[in-house]
């Protein structure tokens, strides 16, 4: 009897499925490591459409051109992707110059904030430090 009720099909939605888990499932796919048929049965999914649903909503495959062929790019091809990705790079890098001198000045505001806060209420709020962290400090200070 348990035999029976322990291969009962159970069915399960695509909602069951992680969204790291369609990801890992398309890049092996997309990789050519297995084909859709096999992910199916490598995996248990169930649905005959369901991995097909997952590469047209999360792939990078042109689902209506199905030949095996691969193009090989032109020189020209290769040039233009490469400056989107520096394009891309450039505009990452700036982003983060911006995030870090945002950080920056955080500290230094919170720094005055500590600073005034131990004017006005007459308490140490900083953790005391030892003789070798002070030297340190002093020293990245002088630095620049």
């Amino acid at each position: 009897m348990k035999e029976e009720s322990e291969k009962q099909y159970v069915r399960r939605s695509s909602k069951d499925y992680s969204y790291s888990f369609k990801l890992a499932v398309i890049q092996e796919i997309e990789q050519g490591l297995i084909s859709v048929k096999e992910a199916h049965d490598k995996y248990g999914i169930q649905g005959s459409h369901t991995v097909a649903t997952w590469l047209k909503k999360y792939g990078n495959f042109d689902m209506s051109n199905k030949s095996d062929s691969v193009m090989p790019k032109s020189n020209e091809q290769k040039l233009l992707e490469l400056e989107q990705k520096v394009r891309l790079l450039e505009k990452q890098k700036a982003a983060l110059e911006h995030q870090l001198e945002r950080s920056d000045k955080k500290a230094i505001f919170f720094d005055m904030m500590i600073d005034i806060a131990e004017e006005e209420f007459k308490i140490p709020i900083r953790k005391k430090l030892s003789p070798e962290q002070l030297a340190d400090l002093e020293k990245n200070k002088k630095k620049p």
